[in-house]
Formats: C-alpha cells, sequence, structure tokens
C-alpha cells in the first residue's frame, strides 16, 4: 500500500473539483491554500470561470488536459458520486473528497457513502474521506486541507480522525516550533484508514514517529496485524478517546462485564506495539522525543536539580512510571562529592542548591550524564537571579550532544525560561514547567525502547481436534441452543485443555456407569445452559460419597425441574471431586471490533470479588499468554509465596493458548469461560465451562 499511496501524498499534480472564486467559501480556502503551497501544475474545475487565483479553471473534469495525480472534490453531497465518477473515467487514481452529508448524517448519506466505495473500487482509486478536512504532505509542499494555517515541515507524520482536531493542532503547532512530514484528516474512513497510512508512513525515510487521534478503528484485527508490522520499524503513538463500556454487545458472563471497549484498545495497542497517550499533551511529549533524541538502553533515570521539591516530584514521577532512580557509581559518587558544596545532595536526585551557578551546573550534568548507571537525564531548575536560562539551555545541550543519552528539562518558570527556547529546540531537548511531565516524555522513550528490544514472534498454535469441537457445536446448533455450560466440557478436550473426569446422568439409573475411576467422593452439577451460580440455588453439590450419589443425582434433578419449570434441565453432571488448589479463570468474550478478547484473572468467587483481571486481544503470539498471567496483581501468589508451592505456569500458559485457538477457529463463540480451572504444581485442570453462540454453525 505504500507504494500504491504515493500519488495520494506525493502527487504532481492536483485538480480541485468545486474550486470556488469566492473569499469566505471553504472551496476558495482550499483552493487558495493548495496554488500557494503547490509549485506543480494545479487545475481549478467549476464552470463558471476560465480561471482562478491565477491558475487554469475547465468547467468539467473530462477537459481536464491531463490526467493529474489527485483531485481533491468539495462539492455538494448529492454530486459527488458522480464527480467521482468522472475521475476515475478519466484516469485520476487517487482522490480526497472534502465534503460532508455522507454515513455521519444518517441513512441517505451512508448510501451516498457505499456508491464512493463502489467507485473507488472500480476504478482502483484511492480515497481519503469523506467528510475530512484534507491532507498535508510538507515534502512536496502540498496543502490540500482548508486549515487557516498549513504545517511546518518535519519528522511526524499526523492522522486525525476528527478534522477539528487537527485546525487546532495546526495552529499550536506553529507555535511550538512542531513540524509535521505528513498530515492526515481520514474522515469517515470509506476507502482509506488508518492502517493503510501506517504502513505508508513506516516506509517514509522522512517520517520518524506516526502520530495518531482515532475515535474508533473499523476492523481490529487488520489494524493489530499492520501496528504489529510497523512498531518494529517506527514508534507508533495514538491517543484513542471515548473510554465506555462496549454496550452493544448484550454478556451475561465475567469476563463480558467486565471487558469494556477500552480494555480491548488497551490489549491491542499492547499487543501491537502502539504508545497510548492518555492526553494530547503526551501526545506530542512522545512524538517530539521519538523524533529527535535517541533511545535509552534501559530504564535509569538521573536527576539534577537546584531544588529539593522538584526532585522529589521528579522522583515520585519516576517511579510512578516505571522507571527506575539511578544509583551512582562510587566513582560518580566521589567525583560529585569532590565539586559540589558540602550541603549538596550527591545521591540520586542530585541537588546541587539553589545558589548553583552555571559552572556547578555542568559539572552535575555533565558528571551524572556520564555515569554507566545512567539511561537518560532529567534536570530542573526553580529560578535564581545567579543563572540565566539560555546558560543552562546551553549546558543541557551540548551534554545531549556530548553523551548521547535522552536529556529532557523543567524550567519551572515563565517567560525568563523562553530565552532557552530556541537552544532546547536544536538540541531536541523538550522542556516542561512540571517536573512529572519531563519524567513521563522519557517513559515514552522506555515504552518504545521495549518495543524495538522484543523480537519478533509467530503466533503459538496447537494441535487440536477442530472436526470433534465443530461437530458439538452443531449438535447444539440443532437444538437451537445458544447457551451450553458443562455439558460442553468436551469442548475444551477437543482443544487439549485437561478437564476433570466425569459424565451427564439424565436419570438416577445413569449415574452407576459413570463412577468407575471417579474416586470415593464425587462433584454434582445440574446441567443446565440457562442457570447461572448453580451452587447459589442448589444446583451443586461438593463430596457426594459414590455409594450415595445416585440418590442425590435423583434428588437434584427433581429439585431443579420442580424449581425452575421454565428451564432446560438436561440432567447432572456426575464429576470426580478434585483437590483444592489455586483457582483461576480464562474467559473469552467477542469484542466488536477486535474480536476475541482474552481474560485471565483468579477464578472462583475472587473474580467477582477481586476484579483482578487482565485482557489479550487473539490471537496470541509466543508470550503473550504468559504475559498476560503475568499482568495480575496475584501473580506472585501463582508463582508461590512464603513457601507454598506455585502452580504449573507453562501448562498455564498452554490454557490460554489453547483457548484463544478456539476462539480463533470458531468465530461463532461469542463468549466462553472455564472457571474455575484448578492449578496444582503440577498441572491444571478445568472443572467447569459456559458459553455463547451466535446460533450459526461458522
Amino acid at each position: 500500500m505504500a507504494d500504491q499511496l504515493s500519488g495520494l501524498l506525493f502527487p504532481r499534480s492536483v485538480a480541485v473539483i468545486g474550486a470556488s472564486g469566492k473569499p469566505g467559501k471553504i472551496g476558495h480556502a482550499l483552493f487558495s491554500n493548495v496554488v500557494t503551497s503547490f509549485s506543480g501544475p494545479v487545475y481549478a474545475v467549476n464552470p463558471g470561470h476560465d480561471e482562478l487565483l491565477g491558475r487554469p479553471c475547465v468547467p468539467t473534469i473530462a477537459a481536464l488536459p491531463e490526467p493529474v495525480d489527485l483531485a481533491v472534490i468539495i462539492i455538494p453531497a448529492q454530486l459527488v458520486p458522480d464527480a467521482l465518477e468522472a475521475c476515475g473515467a478519466g484516469g485520476i487514481r487517487n482522490a480526497i473528497v472534502i465534503s460532508g452529508g455522507f454515513k455521519e448524517v444518517g441513512a441517505d448519506g451512508a448510501e451516498r457513502e457505499g456508491k464512493l466505495v463502489e467507485i473507488a473500487s472500480r476504478h482502483s482509486m484511492r480515497l481519503l474521506g469523506p467528510n475530512c478536512l484534507g491532507l498535508i504532505s510538507t515534502q512536496v509542499g502540498l496543502n490540500a486541507t482548508f486549515a487557516p494555517r498549513g504545517a511546518r515541515e518535519g519528522e511526524i507524520a499526523f492522522i486525525s480522525q476528527s478534522g477539528a482536531f487537527c485546525t487546532a493542532v495546526l495552529d499550536w503547532a506553529w507555535k511550538g516550533h512542531v513540524g509535521f512530514s505528513h498530515f492526515i484528516s481520514l474522515g469517515n474512513k470509506a476507502v482509506l484508514s488508518e492502517e493503510d497510512f501506517l504502513t505508508a508512513f513506516a516506509d517514509d525515510p522522512r517520517t520518524r514517529v506516526i502520530v495518531a487521534y482515532l475515535e474508533g478503528i473499523a476492523d481490529g484485527q487488520r489494524f493489530l496485524k499492520t501496528a504489529r508490522a510497523v512498531t518494529p520499524q517506527k514508534p507508533v503513538v495514538i491517543i484513542k478517546t471515548g473510554r465506555g463500556e462496549a454496550g452493544a454487545r448484550a454478556v451475561s458472563s465475567h469476563t463480558g462485564t467486565m471487558a469494556g471497549s477500552d480494555e480491548a484498545y488497551e490489549a491491542a495497542f499492547r499487543q501491537a506495539g502502539v504508545i497510548r497517550a492518555q492526553n494530547v499533551e503526551e501526545l506530542f511529549d512522545f512524538a517530539y522525543l521519538l523524533a529527535r533524541q535517541p533511545l535509552p538502553k534501559g530504564r535509569r533515570v538521573g536527576i539534577v536539580t537546584n531544588a529539593g521539591g522538584p526532585g522529589v516530584m521528579a522522583t515520585d514521577a519516576a517511579e510512578r512510571e516505571g522507571l527506575e532512580i539511578a544509583r551512582f557509581t562510587e566513582p560518580t559518587a566521589r567525583s560529585l562529592a569532590e565539586r559540589m558544596p558540602a550541603a549538596a545532595s550527591i545521591y540520586n536526585p542530585v541537588d546541587i542548591l539553589g545558589d548553583a551557578r552555571a559552572d556547578r551546573y555542568r559539572d552535575a550534568v555533565n558528571l551524572v550524564a556520564a555515569d554507566p548507571n545512567v539511561d537518560m537525564i532529567v534536570a530542573l531548575s526553580a529560578p535564581v537571579a545567579i543563572l540565566t536560562y539560555a546558560e543552562l539551555g546551553t549546558i543541557l545541550a551540548d551534554v545531549h550532544r556530548e553523551h548521547g543519552k535522552p536529556v529532557t528539562c523543567s524550567f519551572m518558570v515563565g517567560e525568563i525560561g523562553e530565552e532557552a527556547d530556541a537552544v532546547l529546540r536544536d538540541a531536541g531537548i523538550p522542556s516542561a514547567f512540571d517536573p512529572a511531565r519531563a519524567v513521563r516524555a522519557l517513559a515514552g522513550l522506555v515504552r518504545y525502547a521495549d518495543v524495538r528490544g522484543t523480537p519478533h514472534k509467530d503466533q503459538r498454535t496447537h494441535p487440536v481436534d477442530r472436526e470433534g469441537a465443530a461437530s458439538l457445536l452443531r449438535a447444539a446448533a440443532r437444538k437451537d441452543r445458544v447457551r451450553l455450560g458443562v455439558e460442553a466440557m468436551d469442548l475444551l478436550e477437543a482443544y487439549g485443555i485437561p478437564v476433570a473426569r466425569g459424565g451427564i446422568a439424565r436419570s438416577a439409573e445413569d449415574v452407576e456407569p459413570l463412577l468407575q475411576a471417579l474416586g470415593e467422593e464425587l462433584v454434582l452439577k445440574v446441567v443446565s445452559p440457562e442457570m447461572s451460580h448453580k451452587s447459589d440455588v442448589g444446583g451443586v453439590r461438593v463430596g457426594i460419597p459414590a455409594e450415595r450419589a445416585a440418590e442425590e443425582a435423583w434428588q437434584m434433578l427433581h429439585m431443579a425441574r420442580e424449581r425452575f419449570p421454565e428451564m432446560p434441565i438436561d440432567g447432572v453432571l456426575v464429576q470426580e471431586r478434585v483437590p483444592p488448589g489455586r483457582e483461576v479463570i480464562v474467559g473469552m468474550v467477542r469484542d466488536p471490533t477486535f474480536g476475541p478478547l482474552i481474560m485471565f484473572g483468579l477464578g472462583g468467587v475472587h473474580v467477582e470479588v477481586m476484579g483482578d483481571v487482565a485482557f489479550a486481544v487473539a490471537p496470541l503470539v509466543e508470550g503473550e499468554a504468559e504475559a498476560l498471567i503475568r499482568r495480575i496483581r496475584a501473580y506472585p501468589i501463582l508463582r508461590g509465596v512464603r513457601g507454598q508451592p506455585g502452580v504449573d505456569i507453562n501448562a498455564l500458559v498452554e490454557v490460554v493458548e489453547r483457548l484463544a485457538q478456539l476462539a480463533m477457529d470458531f468465530p461463532h463463540l461469542l463468549e466462553l469461560e472455564a472457571n474455575p480451572i484448578i492449578c496444582y504444581p503440577d498441572r491444571v485442570v478445568a472443572v467447569d465451562l459456559r458459553l455463547t453462540v451466535s446460533g450459526e454453525d461458522g
């Protein structure tokens, strides 16, 4: 797709369809921006003029003297399909539809947008929009937007789903001296979406970091696959708005009720190596550093300050962000002691005191930056009359250049700090009033360094009986069952997940043949896919002696059918009683954007009380199942604490991988929850199951 987008991102000629000669109209603002920014041939298409702003104007698209590389369309929505058709017929293969009035306005608009998609597909056209601001490509000097200002040239590629956010960023970026290689307003994403531009920008040598503002993703699996391929090459920083629950999906399991839409985005971004920004400030702090500074070799930070309070704030922020406060080597500590006043703190953070002049600052920052135990530096300064910020900015620029380590700073001042802006900007060093912000910016570098340091891995798959599982699900579909319970334990067995031994009795007489090899004490469970929390309503009996199993099973069936006459009662599961162990839950709910969202946490009652769960999007590549397990707060309990043995983590990892594989193989599985899975030092075993299917046989 990168080569296919060259005509859109690097056009040699442009036509603006709907260009206007009337100031105040969007068609005039857009055409004026194109004419004043772009040095190649520019044509206007408007039947009311022969010439506009000194450029030729033709009445129709067919009258263009040549097939241009890019058509920009800004005409009423109802006329756009015919215009796009004319572009395709005239050999134009790249188009931007600025016009609104498509799916964002309802059914009629959605139908018009569908026509655009069909036309673009038939003519193999790359279409940006509709309902967008346009694009800017500073490498060819093109501003094909109606924004009041263009963009500075730089190394950040920017993608936004919001046109208003685009105009705000453009204006802010001029003041902040932030430059862009490309600037893209996605609009409705009828044809081209963020995945296409991620791929294109990954191959663009002028782009060093990709930044995006997204409100939603249409194809989560495509995004995950694309981002996984791009992030090892280029950092991708995204701010994603809309953190509410996924209300469009009815859920009945613990997994479903705990999995809001944001959990899926958070998991997908983490797995794809995307750095997620929590706000606009972080978005551009991360982008600025990733574009301008080297990656750190570790997460150890050295802090130099002329005031104690800011040093403490920076230290707190470093700990919150998962950074390490570096421990200096003995030579560094000795040199600091020799050069700093006796009252100074020579341990990290280094407090050089409020009377520090430029030479003391230079010595301290150089010594800290030279220490092999320091991977990056934060310099802090409260205002003092004996030190100018121009001096301090020059010191930091020199240190950054000499030592090649990331540097950020916090000048806790107002206007007087501006004297250092140009020096810091040339050195690529960001400055913030808040010490915590300076530290968080470094945390973005560390997160991407971790991404770059993680080798590419493939999806883990295991040998399974897929046809056996499909047969079981087809049988459920024939019975018109959308919910299944313990009667579907064979589904787990088909995918190699160990389950407690047992079988279903539909009458008291069926119990005896099941008792062999199940042990002296049994567990009995009413088999009904509609009965939730069976233990709360007498649907589970534990520790039943084998000789009483038939009688107890009959009593349970009689009780269940009397108490819940409206529920289908299929019998009683007669199951071995497994010894106590650590209980975990492994679940899946099908997210409307990303597909199978896998959940892991402590099981049994713990999942309801503690809510200690973590999520990952399937398919899982090697290492992701273990990472999922490690993310819960209670992971040390699974590893073993205070002399208690840990559980078989490898077996647990395999269960998670196999369940994820099951979810990928059967798209009509909507929810699935194995809870609890009992874990021991040498094995794991599933003892209960609930699942929901769409009713289709997939």
